[in-house]
Parts: C-alpha cells; structure tokens; sequence
C-alpha cells in the first residue's frame, strides 16, 4: 500500500490534470492517484494511459459535481491518508507530501488544511500554521488544498453531495468537529492554486448563496438556529447584490429556501458544544489543540466511531 492517495475531481480541464500529475510524480513519497472525471473527457484517458500508465482514471456518472466525485475517488483510495486537491493546483516543491503526512501525528486529526497560495490573485500565504509550537487548529480547511484521513472521512458520511459545489468544505468539517475531530493547520510549503479561466462564476454565486442556507438548516442546533438563519438571509442578500452574478445569487438562496420548505432536504444538527467551537475557530481564526481539547467529544484513538447519518 502507498503512504498517500490523490483524488482528483476534474472536468473539462485536461492539460491542468496533466501539469499537477507531473509535480505529483517529482514528490518524494510515491502516492497512488486516482482522476475522477465528471465530464467524461475524450482525450484525457488517452493521455494518462500514455504518458501516465500507473494513474487510474475514472469516468463514473458525469455531471454529479466535484462533492460526489471525491467521495467515490476517497471510497477507491487504497491509502489511508487522501490528498483530494483540485485540478487547477500544482506542487511547487517536493517534499509537500512527505511533511502534510507527518502531520497526521494525533488521532485527532481529520484532515489538514495544506498551506496554499492563489497565485493568479495575490501572494498570500493561506492556512500555514503560526509556528510548531502546538497543533493549530482550523474551522474549515479549501477544497483546493487539504488532505483527509479516509476512515474519518467515510464515517463522518463525507460530502453532501446535494450542494453540488461551493461550501461543502467547512459542512464537512463541522461534522468532524462533532466527532471530536480537527482540521489542523499544516506545516508544509505551500501548493499554488492557479484558479482556472474557466471557473463558472454563476454556478459559484448560485451554490454559494444556495449551500449557506442549507448548511444552516443541517447543523444548526434548533436554539440557535432562527438567528443563524437570519444572519445568513442578510448576510446573503449583501453580498449576492454586490456579487459578479447577482441574480444567479439570489436564485441561490430562493433555491435553499425552496428547499428547506419542501423537506427535501434533512435537518441533523450537531452539538451546541460544537457549534459554538466552530463559530469560535472561525471568528479567531487558528486556536491550539491543547487550548480547546476540553470542548471536544471524546475520540478512541484506535477506532473511528462509527457513521453517523447525513
């Protein structure tokens, strides 16, 4: 078995998946990689059967959406721990998979927010750790950057494939903290994410503005969440009229709603005690492991507890 998977979600983006499968193979850790391809690429298969034999690529119902892609790419992943970046990332250096393992040093770890830069925008450096001082912990890690140990992944239920695109991150990792499980801030140098040309920036605003809703009506314990809800309605409609897409925004959030009323989709909210660690994480911004174990559910550090429903 290889240290490492990578599952990466793709569509359309051919010669992106090619650049990131060269910087993968220059690491020092050899890793299994698994494409998943969810518009069902003619000439990508060709190429990475050429150029890149030991790549598994996968064609499975096309058109399900980056959330639905990873899961089925993290359920084949052999290894343990799964690296599930976007296919518009590279690697620049090579020993970033060799020191993200190495943060998987405590049971308590889901999954690392691997240190990223957005290249094609500024030179800021996103989810580094402080210092090695401590475990610094995170409210959410990018779906462009992170890397996930698959049995905490596959019991927690994984994505919620339903929000298609946008937000299903930090949904994720509320239900790990729920678990008693982090997101750490990672250690190693970071990966470029070089935002592709092609990103669909009204299916953005649509979902995004949409999956806020739906978050909420998840997890949100039920003393919580009518303010919740109102905080996002009003954040929502600030920022969908000041958004590059307003009106796909404001259909979003007409599409929660929607949603939410009809019952499609289902409430099962997380502990008050995770909620407001969350909330915590996210307005402070990285806090220490040692700082906050004492709010988290117990773990059995031999065992992933067993599936919740999601």
């Amino acid at each position: 078995m290889t240290p490492a998977s990578f599952v990466i979600p793709t569509r359309g983006r051919a010669d992106l998946v090619i650049d990131l499968l060269k910087t993968i193979q220059r690491q020092t850790v050899r890793s299994e990689i698994l494409i998943m391809d969810d518009g069902g690429s003619t000439d990508l298969p060709v190429v990475v059967a050429r150029d890149f034999p030991g790549v598994r690529y996968h064609s499975i119902d096309t058109g399900r959406g980056p959330g639905f892609q990873r899961n089925r790419g993290i359920e084949l992943a052999s290894s343990e721990l799964v690296f599930a970046i976007d296919d518009d990332t590279v690697l620049p250096t090579p020993r970033i998979v060799e020191r993200t393992l190495d943060d998987f040093d405590d049971p308590r770890i889901a999954a690392v927010a691997i240190p990223h830069i957005n290249v094609r925008v500024d030179q800021q450096l996103r989810h580094r750790a402080p210092d090695d001082s401590a475990i610094w912990v995170l409210h959410a890690f990018t779906g462009a950057s992170h890397a996930v140990r698959r049995s905490a992944f596959l019991a927690a239920g994984g994505y919620r494939e339903h929000f298609f695109y946008m937000g299903e991150e930090g949904d994720l990792c509320l239900r790990f903290l729920d678990r008693g499980l982090v997101v750490r801030a990672g250690r190693a140098e970071p990966i470029h994410h070089l935002e592709s040309p092609q990103r669909n920036s009204a299916l953005a605003d649509f979902c995004g503005r949409r999956n806020d809703l739906l978050f909420a009506w998840h997890n949100v314990p039920a003393s919580r969440l009518p303010l919740h809800l109102a905080g996002t309605t009003f954040n929502g409609v600030v920022s969908s009229l000041r958004a590059p897409n307003p009106g796909s925004a404001l259909k979003g959030m007409a599409s929660g709603y929607a949603q939410i009323a009809s019952h499609r989709v289902t409430r099962a909210p997380v502990s008050l005690a995770a909620y407001t660690l969350q909330r915590l994480l996210k307005a402070r911004g990285p806090l220490p492991l040692r700082d906050i174990e004492d709010r988290l559910a117990r773990v059995d550090s031999g065992a992933v507890l067993s599936s919740k429903a999601s």
